[in-house]
């Protein structure tokens, strides 16, 4: 019965890990990632970070698989998040 429940939980786990897919593909619609908070989003690589370093000090790829993907997907979000951030309408320079 753990057994299952962590695989339905590592699946689950790569599910949420995948979902701000949805908000890249909004960025790149818009080209524009101005209502997106990067500080938010280094927030949570930090935390992907930590549950990455506690999976693999467990052996457990049940923590270890999900933040892994979470991890990778956080920083292209980043990565493009910061390559269409345009600054303020108004701003000069």
């Amino acid at each position: 019965m753990a057994d299952a429940l962590a695989l339905l939980a590592a699946s689950w786990g790569v599910m949420m890990a995948l979902s701000p897919v949805l908000q890249l593909r909004r960025i790149l619609e818009r080209r524009s990632s101005a209502d997106i908070s990067i500080a938010y989003l280094a927030v949570l690589e930090i935390g992907f970070t930590l549950w990455i370093v506690y999976g693999v000090s467990l052996g457990n790829l049940a923590i270890v698989v999900p933040n892994s993907v979470a991890f990778l997907v956080g920083a292209a979000t980043i990565a493009i998040a910061l390559r269409f951030r345009h600054p303020p309408a108004g701003d000069v320079g």
